[in-house]
């Protein structure tokens, strides 16, 4: 493990308010603050925006599989915990390929004694070998919810990473939902954070413009109000998410037919 780097995991849990970084995570989120605030908010709502279409998902949905990919380091509300408040019987796996992120979640994760909580040491580029792995704790005959949440930047090319979701979506069945949420090129701002970002020798994240983001849902049934803000989407009763600044990430959730 390298700390003289930044690090997307750490580099995210220091936006959050984690303890689980490093100077070199502080440094570059130092800087990017200074360039655009806004980045810090991003980080926040999406764990807002993560914790509505679980809810979501479960509650109206009657989801009871969730398969959570590139979720990072654990902080509050994670997957598991928003699913099993609402069904206790839910069973999440998340998956990750990191050393780091690995650790802290097999030490900090856990689960309702109905469900279960599996933690998979998988690469996103192999979607066939993530999907056998989670065949152990998930049933693959009934719908799964698949969580993508600020992990397709990392994919450079957009043909690349429309092809890794497709194949994920194509191992499950129909019924199943998509989640994905992550930074667009929608201002100056984040483009010019997400270059800091990718000079300070951290594995590059790339932002995409929305109607990138929104291809990723091609043959589902994209569930209201669609590919939004995801300050946007179906803000809580609290005001907490609605009084949200206009973020420059974009999400939504599809179902598929």
């Amino acid at each position: 493990m390298d700390t003289t780097k930044p690090h997307s995991a750490r580099f995210w849990n220091y936006f959050v308010g984690g303890k689980d970084n490093y100077e070199a995570d502080r440094e570059v989120g130092d800087k990017i603050k200074e360039i655009f605030p806004g980045l810090a908010d991003v980080a926040v709502t999406s764990r807002h925006f993560l914790s509505r279409t679980i809810t979501c998902l479960a509650a109206e949905h009657g989801v009871r599989q969730f398969l959570d990919i590139g979720t990072g380091l654990p902080t509050a509300d994670n997957t598991h915990e928003v699913a099993q408040r609402v069904a206790p019987d839910a069973r999440i796996v998340y998956v990750d390929n990191d050393p780091l992120v690995l650790v802290h979640a097999r030490t900090l994760l856990s689960s309702t004694p109905e469900g279960a909580t599996d933690y998979l040491d998988a690469d996103l580029y192999d979607p066939d070998a993530v999907l056998r792995a989670a065949a152990g704790t998930l049933d693959l005959t009934q719908p799964v919810a698949l969580v993508l949440l600020n992990v397709l930047g990392h994919v450079a090319d957009h043909a690349e990473a429309r092809s890794l979701v497709n194949r994920l979506m194509a191992g499950l069945p129909s019924g199943s939902y998509l989640v994905i949420g992550d930074s667009t090129a929608t201002s100056e701002g984040m483009i010019a954070a997400s270059e800091t970002y990718n000079a300070s020798g951290a594995v590059p994240y790339y932002v995409r413009p929305v109607d990138e983001l929104a291809a990723f849902f091609d043959g589902l049934d994209v569930l209201e109000p669609g590919i939004v803000r995801i300050t946007r989407w179906r803000p809580g009763p609290d005001g907490a998410s609605g009084a949200a600044p206009d973020v420059d990430a974009y999400g939504g959730v599809g179902r598929k037919p």
